[in-house]
């Protein structure tokens, strides 16, 4: 089902599967992708336990190999809404017989979305509710439509950055990098950037990143996520900016997950909770 919230400002839509956004419209300007399914059929898909591939799509646990594909389950998965507001709406998945079967952990995941002028807030929120640890990571996705193609477009960082790529290999990265910004702010695409995967950056100076033509704005919010990735299916009229509390794991790294670099780690009962902010004009 399609759910909405919306202001004098934005209209925002959103799909129950996987909680996904749908669209971001003032009125005028849709703001995300389509979902041309001659590209990409995602539009903004919520990552969780994983960020992006593990090696075989595999990890271990206590001795046990889970199988674990691409950017995990939760885009496949159907969310209940726990409560939806004019302007606010919250959805909820829990672990069950399905999840468990991939990633041995029962936890409770909230998706929350709430508008404020022209201002979205997107909040991921895990509850632990396994007897024990709870290891995962989680990601944004939000692909922008950029409908005159990419290259009209460039992202202007808050500060200076040193961005540095680590090149994918498969599900991994590799230790071939690629300095894409040198002590600068801004960034003008090229799909060249995108023609074997993602820019994948392990480290980065910003806490805002401003997608823009003149025509249309787009400014992320994302202090405080160690990592990030910027994204485009080679000739799609879109870009994500994707903001990850987790990262692909390296070529012969380790299949445990307590050994995946970015884990984030959960005793039983605790919350962990993260956000950012998009802004559109």
């Amino acid at each position: 089902m399609i759910f909405e919230i919306k202001n004098d400002f934005l209209t925002v839509k959103i799909s129950s599967l996987g909680a996904e956004i749908q669209s971001v419209t003032d009125g005028e300007k849709e703001y995300i992708w389509n979902g041309d399914e001659k590209f990409w059929t995602g539009k903004a898909p919520v990552l969780f336990p994983i960020c992006g591939g593990l090696p075989d799509d595999e990890f271990t646990y206590k001795g046990k190999s889970y199988t674990l594909k691409k950017h995990g389950f939760t885009r496949h998965s159907e969310f209940e809404v726990e409560k939806s507001e004019e302007d606010r709406i919250v959805f909820l998945l829990k672990s069950n017989e399905e999840t468990l079967r991939q990633y041995p952990f029962e936890f409770e995941l909230r998706q929350i979305y709430e508008i404020s002028g022209n201002m979205l807030k997107v909040e991921t929120a895990v509850n632990n509710l396994t007897d024990g640890e709870m290891y995962f990571t989680t990601g944004s996705h939000e692909a922008y439509a950029c409908p005159e193609g990419i290259e009209d477009y460039k992202i202007i960082f808050d500060k200076d950055e040193e961005l540095i790529a680590n090149a994918l290999k498969g599900n991994l990265l590799t230790e071939n990098t690629q300095v894409i910004l040198s002590g600068e702010k801004e960034l003008p695409l090229k799909e060249s950037y995108f023609e074997i995967d993602a820019l994948v950056f392990k480290k980065h100076n910003s806490d805002k990143a401003v997608l823009t033509n003149g025509k249309r704005t787009i400014e992320v919010d994302f202090a405080g996520y160690e990592y990030l990735l910027i994204w485009q299916k080679c000739g799609a009229g879109y870009i994500c900016i994707e903001p990850w509390h987790g990262i692909p794991p390296m070529e012969n790294s380790s299949k445990a997950i307590e050994e995946k670099e970015g884990m984030i780690k959960l005793k039983k009962g605790e919350n962990y909770s993260t956000v950012h902010t998009i802004k559109f004009s």
